[in-house]
């Protein structure tokens, strides 16, 4: 069992009522499956996180990336601008 940290901004975390999670995963769990249980546990993020990127430690990270005890998750909305 890893443990990571889960951080959500913008109306990501007004849909879980929270913008930072502590939340407890198997060994070799992805970003994917923290995703899933993240939605899981709030269903209002399904619509959101398709739309959103991952980042890990800092880093933009793809759904696949192996997540470490201690990592922090962080689900970014998309950004607008010009």
């Amino acid at each position: 069992m890893i443990k990571a940290t889960v951080l959500l901004f913008a109306h990501f975390a007004d849909a879980a009522g929270s913008s930072k999670l502590e939340m407890d995963l198997n060994d070799s769990a992805t970003v994917q499956v923290c995703s899933e249980q993240l939605i899981g546990k709030h269903p209002a993020l399904a619509d959101l996180l398709k739309i959103g990127r991952a980042a890990v430690n800092g880093e933009f990270a793809a759904n696949d990336r192996i997540l470490h005890d201690g990592d922090e998750v962080a689900f970014l909305p998309p950004v607008s601008g010009g």
